[in-house]
């Protein structure tokens, strides 16, 4: 499996809170049969955590990467960021001072939960307009598309790419939000699922249980395209496949 959102860089974030956390939680992802993941620690929070691009970044990750090979676990690590989107989004862009996954074209973007719809979609056609493709990390959790999922139908039919998590598919994060993931899923919408981990005993990397909840539920060509395929042509740069994405009839 490919996983492309796990806040498993030591110390950085409210994800693991040391290097030997870090490890443990690169155990488990391999166990579980992730082969790659994306280390995307939150970035732009307001007077909490900022993560931007430079030179002291990007030798954090190398020391993780380093350490995962030196521990011969067999995880392949690719650099990244969860991107909290407020109003300096352009000017972040045009300072270079945001990884897009991979040092590619798709940017993970994040927002509150209680943002307003509006909001987010005018940020979503602002990265767009910027030359990346947002991957909007756990709609499924947005207030706005928990009211009115047809909100991501639109951001899809824009051309962006939705990232569902475990937590939510699991019941993690409660009915509504497992409720739209579900939704998110039968109308064939999402690019990828993630574990979006953050630690080793609790929201954890282990991908195990949601791949055999997908197998079981949407059949192995599910698996393959979300937990696979997609994720590995996002880190790529490449075009997504989605089925036939479909929208909704009416708002709950």
């Amino acid at each position: 499996m490919v996983d492309l959102h796990a806040h498993i860089l030591p110390g950085v974030d409210d994800g693991s809170g040391s290097m030997g956390e870090s490890l443990q939680m690169a155990r488990l992802a391999a166990e579980s049969g992730v082969r790659a993941m994306a280390v995307t620690p939150h970035c732009n929070i307001p007077d909490t955590f900022d993560n931007y691009d430079g030179e002291e970044f990007r030798k954090k990750f190398a020391a993780f990467q380093e350490e995962v090979k030196k521990e011969g676990i067999p995880l392949e690590l690719f650099i990244g960021m969860e991107v909290y989107a407020r109003d300096n989004l352009v000017e972040l862009i045009r300072g270079r001072k945001l990884i897009p996954l991979n040092d590619g074209r798709y940017l993970l973007i994040e927002f509150p939960f209680n943002e307003d719809g509006d909001w987010m979609t005018f940020l979503l056609n602002v990265v767009l307009e910027k030359g990346y493709v947002p991957l909007v990390a756990h709609p499924e959790r947005y207030y706005s598309v928990q009211a009115d999922p047809g909100l991501a139908y639109a951001w899809v039919c824009m051309g962006c790419a939705l990232q569902v998590n475990k937590g939510s598919i699991l019941g993690s994060f409660g009915r509504k939000a497992r409720q739209t993931a579900t939704l998110l899923l039968e109308h064939e919408l999402a690019a990828c699922v993630a574990s979006d981990a953050h630690h080793a005993e609790y929201r954890t990397p282990h991908m195990a249980r949601v791949e055999e909840y997908l197998r079981q539920t949407f059949g192995e060509s599910c698996v393959q395209l979300l937990l696979w395929g997609n994720p590995a042509r996002i880190l790529n740069g490449d075009r997504i496949i989605l089925p036939e994405p479909r929208g909704f009839q009416r708002r709950w």
